[in-house]
């Protein structure tokens, strides 16, 4: 009787773990605190972008001209090559394939790693042109919203790497891989950010 009573319990549980249930939030509550202060933190930035952008339209104009298209669309493909294999990750997870879930997180890993390396190439390459952010209000909101993106994206980076050694340690399973699920949403939050970053600052003209 008590057996009997507790399979469809646990069952049930083991269906809410790896998918969210109706009404539920992927994660955890704490990580989507963090993924709304990011977005209004963003918000509040665009909102200064476009206020500059109405007060300044030639620096805006011509501001695109000046940046490395090649930079930005190489890290808008890291970004959305890096959330795409996390997502097959948490897939991994969910159909109790923890060694394939490890795998695919190593190479979001990797992948989104080159974001910073590019971004450093990039803001080299900027100072050599010239492109220093002062008395220019269109370069001075370019650094301002790409090193915020950077900062968010190595906190993301971070976060990945405790995922990996946690999916590593065997710390995640098909019934309890919340944290998994967690960093997945912080990281598709700062891709989201990205993707709209890019074309603003390096193709809108």
């Amino acid at each position: 009787m008590s057996a009997a009573a507790t399979a469809p319990a646990s069952s049930k549980e083991g269906a809410g773990a790896s998918s969210p249930a109706r009404g539920r939030i992927p994660g955890n509550r704490a990580i989507w605190v963090g993924i709304l202060a990011e977005l209004t933190e963003f918000t509040l930035m665009f909102l200064v972008y476009f206020f500059a952008r109405v007060n300044h339209p030639q620096m805006f104009h011509e501001g695109p001209r000046k940046l490395s298209l090649l930079a930005g669309s190489a890290n808008t493909l890291i970004m959305v090559s890096s959330s795409y294999l996390v997502a097959r990750a948490v897939l991994a997870m969910r159909q109790d394939r923890p060694e394939g879930a490890l795998r695919w997180l190593l190479a979001a890993f990797v992948v989104g790693a080159g974001y910073p390396v590019v971004k450093f190439l990039e803001v080299r390459w900027n100072l050599e042109q010239g492109l220093t952010g002062g008395g220019d209000v269109f370069q001075m909101s370019y650094y301002y919203l790409t090193f915020n993106h950077l900062v968010h994206t190595g906190w993301g980076l971070l976060g990945m790497a405790w995922v990996v050694a946690r999916t590593w340690m065997g710390a995640y399973d098909a019934k309890n891989h919340n944290g998994l699920v967690a960093f997945a949403s912080y990281w598709h939050a700062t891709d989201l950010v990205w993707l709209m970053i890019f074309p603003l600052f390096y193709v809108m003209p």
